[in-house]
């Protein structure tokens, strides 16, 4: 094929080429590092096992530490998240009337897009608010109920299960859903990340940023996969057939859902801290136990036929254990996963406003080259 490949104009394009953008270092952030051989998330100088006992306002508030002049104490970010619900929703019976034919994430996003790129008291606050408003909104109409109403005075976990449930649950399941949030807000320059500070760093503003990051969850390799996890556990049906059903989905040549990871190579920091979540929302029918007896044998059965390629428990494998006990329909998942990492999101935009610099890689062009005429 005849490329351009030996003209002047391409000489200045690196010879480097990594489609994945595999260890492509395109940022320096101080918010969170991902540490794939050690098997450790850290953020803002925190172990992810130190931080999963703290609430999701206080792990804002280190996200945000140095980038926002607003509400930085554990307290008014409660208040202000509060504040911020009730303003919010509003917004959700004009615009939840246009989504029926939306799947839920689809949903979020154009509730989403009702927010203003021009709000810029605060819009950091705002968009981590008006996903559980928005996500309860989505559930429970596809479920044929009204929208609940927030209540400012609880915290933001506390809300998201009350305007859910359309009434208070208890603590075991708020702590749950808290760990959850905590867990998830933020995972280093994965897609949705790199997609809200790509977007950020044109100026386009902070909601069409993490608008931008959370169709880049919408994708089934990134922010998918945890409700398939049940799907799996659905169909092995009962304990009895655990082995069969594993040897045979390995042998089609099938992936088992909720083990491996692009990143990780040990297992997953975050399986664990969900883990230890789960381990206290014990159901009396058993769903816990029956999901840890096949994390075992699919434990095993992965490290006998693929002992060279370590495929651990992931984050998505718990997540939806966790999710599915405090009542989320599984349909519902990648919302809650926004909800999260939101955190994150929003503290990327925030630093990458910092930086000030547009992200403009390059491509190297591999088509004909113009033909010379005499």
């Amino acid at each position: 094929m005849n490329t351009l490949s030996n003209t002047s104009h391409s000489a200045a394009v690196p010879e480097t080429l990594s489609p994945g953008l595999e260890n492509i270092v395109a940022a320096e952030t101080v918010l969170s590092h991902v540490d794939g051989a050690e098997g450790r998330l850290i953020v803002r100088g925190y172990d992810l096992a130190q931080l999963s006992s703290r609430s999701f306002e206080a792990v804002l508030g280190l996200l945000w530490r140095d980038f926002a002049a607003g509400p930085s104490s554990e307290a008014e970010i409660a208040a202000a998240l509060g504040r911020a619900r009730a303003r919010i929703f509003p917004l959700v019976k004009d615009g939840l009337a246009a989504t029926a034919e939306l799947t839920q994430v689809e949903a979020l996003r154009l509730l989403l897009s009702q927010l203003s790129d021009e709000e810029t008291d605060y819009h950091y606050i705002v968009a981590v608010a008006a996903v559980p408003v928005f996500a309860a909104a989505i559930a429970r109409s596809r479920a044929g109920l009204d929208p609940v109403a927030p209540d400012p005075d609880v915290s933001h976990s506390a809300d998201f299960l009350k305007m859910l449930h359309g009434k208070e649950v208890g603590s075991e399941l708020v702590g749950a859903l808290d760990t959850y949030l905590v867990t998830v807000a933020d995972h280093g320059l994965n897609a949705s990340t790199f997609t809200a500070r790509v977007i950020a760093s044109t100026k386009a503003g902070m909601f069409s940023s993490v608008i931008g990051a959370l169709c880049a969850l919408k994708g089934p390799l990134h922010g998918g996969a945890p409700g398939p996890v049940l799907d799996m556990l659905d169909a092995i049906g009962a304990e009895h057939n655990i082995q069969s059903w594993l040897t045979d989905a390995l042998g089609r040549g099938e992936r088992l859902m909720g083990f491996g990871h692009r990143i990780y190579r040990v297992r997953d920091p975050r399986a664990d801290v969900l883990k230890t979540a789960v381990a206290a929302l014990r159901d009396s029918g058993g769903r816990i136990g029956f999901a840890e007896a096949v994390e075992r044998e699919a434990l095993a059965l992965l490290a006998q036929k693929k002992p060279l390629r370590p495929l651990q428990t992931n984050v998505e494998f718990y997540t939806a254990l966790v999710l599915e006990s405090v009542g989320f329909p599984r349909e519902s998942f990648t919302n809650v996963f926004a909800a999260g990492r939101m955190a994150g999101w929003t503290a990327h935009v925030l630093e990458q406003d910092r930086v000030g610099k547009l992200i403009r890689p390059q491509s190297r062009y591999i088509g004909p080259s113009p033909q010379r005429t005499l």
